[in-house]
């Protein structure tokens, strides 16, 4: 792999993508290859309010999440300037967050077929708040749908798109090393 050339001082990667596209995972890789930190917004989200988002969802609902959602992004990209931020899901369709992700950083779209986030997500579904009622695999495949038609549009607003099957470390770099030489 060719070195990298030195980074701007002001760089952030946000990654976007349905719940089970390898956000954090993805993430984190990134983060160690740029050596820069890595922030995941759910775990930012519970840390500020001290609670589990399943919590905050039964106790407040998706509203008051959304909103504590929106103001825990900017503040994350307030506090660096160098950052690799796997957002949650839904977190490119509520208070203009996409247009802040776009403004503070290269967005990075992980486009996974819902076959494959199926197959990640079948066991975890309990666990998280908007799949965890869903009573069987057809009822969780039809919401997956239903919610990916619903947010592709706000994915699709992002600088770079990565395809599931071409998503490797490497390959996000070289999309970044094209993008910024281009850009």
């Amino acid at each position: 792999m060719p070195a990298e050339p030195e980074l701007p001082t002001t760089f952030r990667i946000h990654l976007v993508g349905m719940p089970g596209a390898g956000k954090t995972t993805l993430g984190r890789a990134l983060a160690t290859l740029y050596s820069l930190p890595f922030r995941d917004l759910d775990d930012e989200i519970v840390r500020r309010a001290g609670r589990s988002i399943p919590d905050i969802f039964a106790q407040d609902g998706e509203e008051c999440f959304r909103q504590l959602e929106a103001d825990t992004l900017r503040a994350a990209v307030a506090a660096h300037e160098r950052l690799v931020l796997a957002t949650g899901g839904g977190t490119p369709c509520f208070h203009q967050n996409m247009e802040v992700l776009n403004q503070t950083g290269i967005t990075l779209w992980l486009d996974v077929p819902v076959e494959e986030l199926l197959a990640r997500l079948r066991h975890a579904a309990a666990t998280r708040p908007l799949l965890a009622a869903l009573p069987d695999p057809a009822a969780l495949e039809a919401r997956l749908r239903e919610t990916l038609g619903a947010r592709q549009r706000f994915y699709q607003a992002a600088a770079l798109r990565c395809p599931a099957e071409a998503c490797s470390p490497e390959a996000v770099q070289q999309l970044l090393t094209h993008f910024r030489a281009t850009g």
